[in-house]
């Protein structure tokens, strides 16, 4: 059975084990009974919300909340990470493919055929070039991951006399893929269906600062190479303004998104600070499972979608009690 259009409110304990969920549809408070495990998996921001409002998590933050503490677990919703990115921009000579493409008859019947047999233009996206580098030689991995854009993250439908066309323009988006600086996930209220508080604390140390910078300057030196000059104008971002580690940082610090990679606010783990078992366990919790982003314990070097999804396969093995996969050591 799958419910639609509902909220989960809390799991239901008795004792140390999970039996069930509770959950609101329709005004009324309902409840579902599991036979062996509940597995939660809504995800960075709301299984740490579940937790919490289940009793599970920082018993000085429950209890700010008016909530009972049923298992003590500080690091519910602590150690929140995430990908920091920036933009180095550059206006284009002349216009792009794409840019034709955006035009709105050609775009609606791009969309049709995308729709309808699966090929055309629309079924690419304008950013399919990536790349991992250093900052410093000693490095065991990349810290910068460069996101190539190949129009304005503002491209839209145009047409003549109806809506004008845009600027066109290109560029490399820095993303900071190993921060020293951690966020957190707490409750406002006891309430569920009131948004948590999501506290991302980007740029908390002095190395995070350096790394982003050193990020945009590898951008600045990537666009202005000769291979590219047919195709720049002006630099959009920065701007020709910011020059100084000073000016870098005060644009970083205006412009910077996060690259949408939230992780680790239910880490898994051996230390007294794990929320999760190595198999996905809660820890102090009888029948409670977690399989989501918020499992992971740091980032990695790059996007998370495939390690999310490996999660989940390693989660449904374990609840099924599947032996792990034999190494596969011709593909090494």
């Amino acid at each position: 059975m799958v419910e639609t259009n509902a909220l989960a409110t809390r799991v239901i304990l008795e004792g140390s084990r999970a039996k069930g969920v509770e959950y609101a549809k329709s005004g009324q408070l309902r409840h579902v009974s599991a036979t062996r495990e509940v597995l939660l998996a809504g995800g960075v921001f709301n299984t740490p919300q579940l937790l919490m409002l289940s009793g599970i998590g920082d018993p000085s933050h429950l209890r700010e909340i008016g909530i009972e503490t049923r298992v003590k677990l500080p690091g519910v919703g602590s150690n929140l990470q995430d990908h920091l990115s920036v933009d180095v921009h550059h206006a284009r000579r002349g216009r792009g493919p794409f840019h034709a493409q955006m035009r709105l008859d050609r775009t609606a019947f791009n969309m049709a055929r995308a729709y309808l047999l699966g090929t055309g233009p629309a079924t690419v996206l304008p950013s399919r070039l990536h790349a991992f580098l250093k900052t410093r030689r000693d490095l065991a991995v990349p810290d910068i991951q460069f996101l190539f854009r190949g129009a304005p993250a503002r491209a839209h439908p145009w047409f003549p006399g109806i809506a004008p066309a845009y600027e066109d323009s290109f560029g490399l988006r820095p993303v900071m893929l190993h921060p020293e600086s951690r966020g957190v996930v707490r409750l406002r209220s006891s309430d569920p269906s009131a948004p948590v508080r999501i506290v991302q604390n980007f740029l908390a140390t002095e190395q995070d600062v350096r790394t982003i910078r050193e990020g945009v300057k590898l951008g600045r030196d990537i666009a202005s190479r000769k291979a590219l000059g047919a195709f720049r104008g002006r630099e959009t971002a920065p701007g020709p303004d910011c020059r100084t580690d000073a000016e870098i940082d005060a644009f970083v610090r205006r412009t910077a998104i996060t690259a949408h990679h939230p992780c680790a606010t239910c880490a898994m783990g051996t230390g007294d600070d794990a929320v999760l078992d190595p198999a996905l366990r809660v820890r102090g919790v009888e029948g409670l499972r977690v399989a989501d982003a918020s499992a992971m314990p740091d980032l990695v070097s790059g996007n998370i979608n495939a390690c999310v999804m490996m999660i989940a396969e390693k989660a449904a093995d374990l609840v099924l009690g599947r032996p792990p996969l034999r190494p596969d050591h011709d593909a090494a």
